[in-house]
Parts: structure tokens; C-alpha cells; sequence
């Protein structure tokens, strides 16, 4: 059986999409390969992410924003979104997912705080989806 590939996108491939990224690395190992993108990257990755994921042992310091591409997209096997704000158009039959992840902001929760809330919410979503894809 080939290697699952999934691709996690968000809007500036700073935040969520790479937290997703780190964590299903650590999840599946070689077992899945991963990648994450952006819609409009931006030029960093948010520092808070970074620090959450490094409270619970993932480095992802060394990763950079990238733009998504058709090409991209279509050398997937899933596309998962995360949020609501990016849009991804299928291509060439990838299946798009969408994970409305948790947004504490929206209940007053910010900083570090929010940013646990957010990577804790991601990981029991990738726990899913590696399951999911390695079973």
C-alpha cells in the first residue's frame, strides 16, 4: 500500500495548518506524508503556535510559510482546511475536507491560552485522521 499523503491548508500557513502538519508527523511517523500550505502564506509562522507545540514536544521552528498550488493540491490524497476563512478548490479528484477547529478568541480567550485550546483541539483531530488513514 502506498503512503497516504495529506495536505493541511489554512490561509497564511503560520498557525494552524503547520501546528496540523507537526502534529500528524509525530502521529504517523513515516507512515503519512505530510505537507501544509497557505492560500495567501504569509512570510512567518506565529510564534505562539510554534511555542504551543513545542510545550508538548514538536518542533516545527525550522518550517516556512508556502503558497498553495494546483500541483499541490492535486499530488494529495486528502486536502484538510482548517477554519473557515480559506477556500480550496478540488483538483483532479483530491477530496477536500474542512475542520471548523475551535476559535477561544470568540469567547474572549487569548495568548497562550487561546493558542493550547487551539493545538489541543487540532491534535485530537489528527489523532482521527491517522487513525483513519493508517487502519
Amino acid at each position: 500500500m502506498s503512503t497516504p499523503r495529506v495536505l493541511f491548508v489554512c490561509v497564511k500557513n503560520g498557525g494552524k495548518s503547520q501546528m496540523a502538519a507537526g502534529l500528524m508527523r509525530r502521529a504517523a511517523g513515516d507512515a503519512v506524508a505530510v505537507g501544509s500550505a497557505g492560500t495567501r502564506a504569509g512570510t512567518a509562522l506565529n510564534a505562539q503556535s510554534v511555542e504551543s507545540l513545542r510545550e508538548v514536544g514538536v518542533d516545527i521552528s525550522g518550517e516556512q510559510p508556502k503558497q498553495l498550488t494546483d500541483e499541490m493540491v492535486r499530488d494529495a490524497d486528502l486536502v484538510v482546511v482548517l477554519g473557515s476563512e480559506a477556500r480550496v478548490e478540488p483538483v483532479g479528484g483530491t477530496p477536500v475536507e474542512v475542520w471548523e477547529t475551535d476559535e477561544p478568541s470568540t469567547r474572549g480567550i487569548e495568548g497562550a491560552e487561546r493558542m493550547r485550546l487551539v493545538r489541543d483541539d487540532i491534535a485530537a483531530r489528527v489523532e482521527q485522521l491517522h487513525q483513519r488513514l493508517t487502519s
